[in-house]
């Protein structure tokens, strides 16, 4: 947070060591321009360390379900904790996706991954900021729904609440009345999108925990790739597997991209989590996926792919 302001202390220092050589209206001028200098480089950090704080702060607004005695955005309360109960199954938490009340896990997982790949890059700087517990707080509120959601080795699901139906009748999650209609992807009904950047989210929380919450890290690597034990929950060997493109999201998130670069994804992001030289072989033997791209968002993660395999092989 201080660098720039240590570096407009130690200017200020500089010109009082060579006052000697300059006449007095010039070192006024000197000291002065010094000092503006950090006091402006000062509120400059200050600026974006709260804009940090601020855009962290954001996903504590956008919670679903029990929210914890620590929650800053005290205006919201609990919400859908009846999610799942059509199947038995227990799919409260996560993340609205944005005014609306609807969770779209395929959107989620890739918000998720983002948001890890700024706690690994980043983290130096966050921790400064005094937010990585935050961020932490942030992608651990999406990876425990994304495990609740993998329910077996070939379900998954992929979206909670019926989004033309939520989108006729705008109310707070805590007052809606609208149809909570579970979505899911399995093997005689594949989504790889869904399950590939389930995967890619799950390998990269796992670097964010893995000096932090051992245990926790490596449950999320487990459901992530494939382990012997656990070989029932790998979301990557899944969506690999039982190819086929996802639609159940549209016309909200519709898949204009195909799966192959959620493929390339989430084998990315294991192959980073791990160094296990089978991801780095599967993106090799599909590097003909890959391509000159235009963009890097949740449809399209090419660019991403690109970007940290460049990292690691240049």
């Amino acid at each position: 947070m201080g660098r720039r302001l240590v570096w407009g202390l130690l200017i200020a220092f500089l010109c009082c060591a060579i006052s000697l050589f300059l006449a007095p209206n010039d070192l006024h001028r000197s000291l002065v321009a010094a000092t503006n200098h950090a006091q402006k480089d000062h509120h400059v950090n200050r600026a974006y360390n709260d804009a940090l704080s601020k855009a962290i702060l954001f996903f504590e607004g956008q919670r679903s379900g029990k929210l914890p005695a620590d929650q800053r955005v005290t205006w919201r309360g609990d919400s859908a904790l009846a999610d799942g109960q059509p199947d038995n199954v227990n799919l409260v938490g996560g993340y609205y996706d944005a005014g609306d009340n609807v969770k779209f896990g395929w959107t989620m997982s890739y918000t998720t991954s983002l948001l890890c790949w700024a706690a690994i890059e980043y983290r130096q700087q966050i921790t400064s900021a005094g937010e990585i517990e935050h961020l932490r707080q942030a992608i651990r509120w999406a990876t425990d729904f994304l495990l609740r959601s993998h329910t077996s080795s070939t379900t998954f699901y992929t979206q909670v609440g019926d989004g033309n139906k939520d989108h006729s009748c705008w109310e707070r999650p805590e007052d809606m009345d609208t149809p909570r209609t579970l979505y899911k992807i399995t093997s005689q009904n594949p989504g790889s999108e869904a399950a590939g950047d389930a995967a890619a989210a799950l390998a990269a929380a796992s670097m964010v925990f893995e000096h932090v919450d051992a245990a926790y890290s490596s449950k999320l690597l487990q459901h992530a790739k494939s382990v012997i034990n656990l070989i029932n929950y790998n979301l990557f060997e899944f969506a690999d597997k039982y190819r086929g493109s996802y639609g159940a999201s549209c016309p909200f998130y519709c898949s204009y991209s195909g799966y192959q670069d959620e493929l390339l994804w989430g084998a990315t992001w294991l192959y980073e989590a791990t160094g296990d030289k089978k991801y780095h072989g599967y993106l090799t033997s599909n590097q003909g996926w890959s391509g000159s791209v235009s963009e890097f968002s949740w449809d399209n993660k090419l660019a991403g792919v690109q970007t940290l395999l460049a990292k690691v092989t240049l």
